[in-house]
């Protein structure tokens, strides 16, 4: 298998941290940059977006969530689904990939329009679900599905987490009491 990637998408990291918790080792890494149309890239997925996983038959994944699965089923060590709570792995899973990218969407506004993209329609939406996400997520930390054996969603959820600690430290989600636990 190769999975293309950079060192800073949230979306790649969460398709790392699955390949590392399914113990799937053989993975090869092509480091690209995305946005400089690499050839490699375009190739294995026209759109240009990372992650992308080219499987061993030769099938190109893309979506972090959908590559994320595919690993899930390749082996049944550490199930990250969660078969009993699967509905809430899920739905903690979309939840945390909207925060994603919410925050990504974010910083590629304001990194070709300036901070100022933060006050149009669009970024007052981004500014608006970003904050309610966390409170979501705030609300649901001491669910069964957060305190479970590790789970997409909860990798999805430290993923975001983090990537907001990089990006947008401003946000400082870590006062919420519960979630930065």
């Amino acid at each position: 298998m190769e999975l293309y990637l950079n060192t800073t998408s949230p979306y790649a990291r969460v398709v790392r941290i699955c390949a590392i918790e399914k113990q799937l080792d053989d993975m090869k890494l092509i480091w690209v940059d995305p946005w400089a149309d690499d050839n490699a890239l375009l190739t294995a997925n026209p759109n240009g977006k990372i992650p992308v996983l080219v499987t061993d038959r030769g099938e190109t994944l893309s979506e972090s969530l959908l590559i994320a699965s595919y690993l899930d089923g390749l082996s049944s060590t550490n199930s990250l689904l969660g078969a009993p709570n699967y509905t809430d792995v899920l739905a903690l899973s979309g939840l945390s990939q909207g925060l994603t990218d919410a925050a990504f969407m974010t910083v590629i506004n304001r990194k070709h329009f300036g901070k100022e993209s933060d006050s149009t329609v669009l970024g007052v939406r981004r500014q608006s679900a970003i904050v309610r996400c966390l409170q979501t997520l705030e609300d649901r930390v001491n669910t069964d599905v957060m305190q479970s054996d590790i789970n997409l969603g909860q990798i999805v959820t430290g993923v975001a987490l983090s990537y907001i600690d990089f990006r947008l430290p401003e946000l400082q989600w870590g006062e919420k009491p519960a979630t930065s636990r």
